[in-house]
């Protein structure tokens, strides 16, 4: 099992904490993180570009001139897409980009990235993260001692406070663990974590 040091919201080492292993101390798969990245991004595609075609310009009901005896090319529309206004070849249209993946990757993809946090001494667990009323200055104060520019940070379950005190820092990103995704642990150089989240990742992906 990973030993990862156990720290307070003052930056202090307090002890250390185990890590499941199923979960934080998995080989590897990058296929599987590239995969669920890559249906993440498309799922959040909105797919509503739109241009028009040919038919759906407005204009060119009339043959711009007779086919023969004018000495030039011959048209039929002024409409076609060769004409300035004219209507787009392959006009995109409303589309849904979204796309699933097995839950065994997407499992594989998850624990692949939390275990990479862990290989690459990015992880920060916290004995807890509590404020009685949002406070930016404390967050930001505490992701400076921990040398953390661009952060995820995972609580248990949502907190409007937290939340509140996280939203205005440059960088800094708060999910709780039912939110928890591949594509934000990757994206974020750092990951801090509560002792509580912790077990309830472990908990489900174990």
């Amino acid at each position: 099992m990973p030993k990862v040091a156990l720290y307070n919201i003052n930056a202090e080492q307090i002890g250390e904490i185990e890590l499941s292993d199923a979960v934080f101390g998995v080989e590897v798969n990058k296929e599987a993180m590239h995969q669920v990245v890559k249906m993440q991004l498309a799922n959040k595609r909105q797919g509503t570009q739109s241009a028009l075609t040919r038919a759906e310009v407005s204009g060119g009901g009339i043959k711009p001139w007779r086919q023969k005896g004018t000495g030039r090319a011959r048209q039929g529309s002024i409409r076609s897409p060769q004409w300035t206004h004219g209507g787009i070849v392959f006009a995109p249209k409303p589309r849904d980009y979204s796309y699933t993946v097995p839950k065994k990757i997407k499992r594989l993809a998850l624990k692949s990235a939390l275990s990479s946090k862990v290989q690459e001494n990015q992880i920060v667990v916290l004995d807890e993260l509590k404020l009685d009323a949002p406070k930016t200055k404390t967050i930001a104060e505490m992701l400076k001692k921990f040398d953390a520019c661009k952060t995820l940070i995972v609580v248990k379950e949502s907190d409007e406070v937290l939340y509140k005190s996280v939203r205005n820092i440059e960088g800094a990103h708060i999910v709780p663990v039912n939110n928890l995704n591949v594509y934000d642990i990757l994206k974020y150089e750092k990951f801090i974590i509560t002792k509580d989240a912790a077990s309830k990742v472990e908990e489900v992906y174990a």
